[in-house]
């Protein structure tokens, strides 16, 4: 789906925007104090970053195995951004020897009560797959979660604390690149349409729809964009009539900036031979539905950087991770079938956001209204 971005971003969606496609543990539940946390390993940095390595990593609460508690305010089968976070999870988990307990569809009045039953499950790890599970961190405080690490996927209202690393990105830089990639495709066929199906009209929807808009309008000027909010990421019903309606209105290309309810906007842009992007995930190998541009801000790319830390007694606890395009891995922006020329250009954008010759939030601000 979606993930949720720094603006709120469910991260996504994106994040969906999603952004943007959102962690860490919870360790024993008895009340003694938590263990002091360790000095950095050697050429980590972790102390003079501000951050500290909890005792024992990977195996926080010394009980001789490693478990990973996930907790997802979403569908964890849904083929994208919550699908990706648990997926990756499990992949990694399962190459180590490590142990896995997931839950999707936490509510989130039901946040801190699911945390701490993972804490008294003994994980090692408490991972959030998206920010909407903030009211699980205090947890994080509390003895039933002494020995524990956290994973949190960021957003402007969860603030830095000692026993939780943040994750997060920038959604204008990766919405951005997904509208460049758009208006070159679009600048090769001579449209001028574009539509944009989300959800709920909130930060980070409305965010994500700005930065896409701009995008296009940095390659074809004339361009507009339709922006239809249904109110809900994962009902297929509503993502179907919502595209239909864009389709009905002459768009050539449709952003499903969604959940659950992706490929059911996807499969409709389909079979009206309209270009479709993925929020958050690579389907460029998809072939039902299919996708012409791959936007990555999964949260699962995120995450599984930051188990390979956890691996390695490098996790730290009390610091923000911001990915940026053109500097890490993650987020970016592909093309799935481009011409020479398109994928030249799409690399050249992305890196000139890289090393600052251009400035996504200056571009959204002049283009994006």
């Amino acid at each position: 789906m979606a993930a949720y971005h720094r603006t709120g971003r469910v991260t996504a969606a994106l994040t969906a925007c999603l952004a943007t496609v959102a962690l860490a543990g919870c360790a024993s539940g008895d009340a003694t104090a938590p263990r002091a946390a360790s000095p950095a390993p050697a050429g980590t940095g972790a102390k003079t970053d501000g951050g500290t390595v909890p005792e024992g990593q990977p195996d926080v609460n010394g009980d001789g195995k490693v478990v990973i508690g996930v907790l997802s305010p979403g569908d964890i089968n849904d083929k994208g951004y919550y699908q990706s976070f648990v997926d990756t999870a499990e992949r990694f988990a399962t190459s180590k020897g490590w142990t896995i307990i997931k839950r999707g569809g936490v509510n989130t009045s039901e946040a801190l009560s699911a945390a701490r039953a993972l804490c008294g499950q003994k994980v090692d790890m408490v991972a959030l797959g998206a920010a909407d599970l903030r009211d699980a961190i205090p947890a994080s405080e509390e003895p039933v979660c002494a020995d524990t690490a956290w994973y949190v996927p960021s957003s402007d209202n969860i603030p830095q604390t000692p026993r939780i690393m943040l994750s997060t990105d920038e959604a204008d830089q990766s919405l951005l690149a997904a509208g460049y990639a758009a208006g070159l495709l679009m600048k090769e066929k001579g449209e001028t349409k574009a539509g944009f199906v989300t959800g709920p009209e909130v930060d980070f929807t409305t965010t994500a729809a700005r930065a896409f808009r701009a995008g296009i309008r940095l390659v074809v000027p004339e361009a507009t964009l339709t922006v239809t909010y249904s109110g809900d990421l994962n009902d297929s019903a509503k993502a179907k009539e919502a595209t239909q309606a864009q389709i009905s209105q002459g768009v050539k290309v449709v952003y499903p900036y969604l959940g659950g309810a992706t490929d059911a906007s996807a499969e409709l842009a389909n079979a009206n031979g309209v270009l479709t992007l993925t929020p958050g995930t690579d389907r460029c190998a998809s072939t039902r539905p299919t996708f012409d541009v791959s936007v990555l801000f999964s949260p699962g790319d995120y995450f599984g950087a930051a188990l390979e830390e956890f691996a390695e007694a490098k996790l730290r606890m009390g610091v923000e991770k911001v990915w940026r395009l053109g500097v890490d891995p993650f987020p970016t922006v592909r093309i799935c079938e481009p011409t020479p020329e398109q994928e030249k250009r799409l690399e050249t954008f992305i890196a000139d956001v890289g090393s600052g010759r251009i400035d996504p939030k200056a571009e959204v601000k002049r283009l994006g209204s």
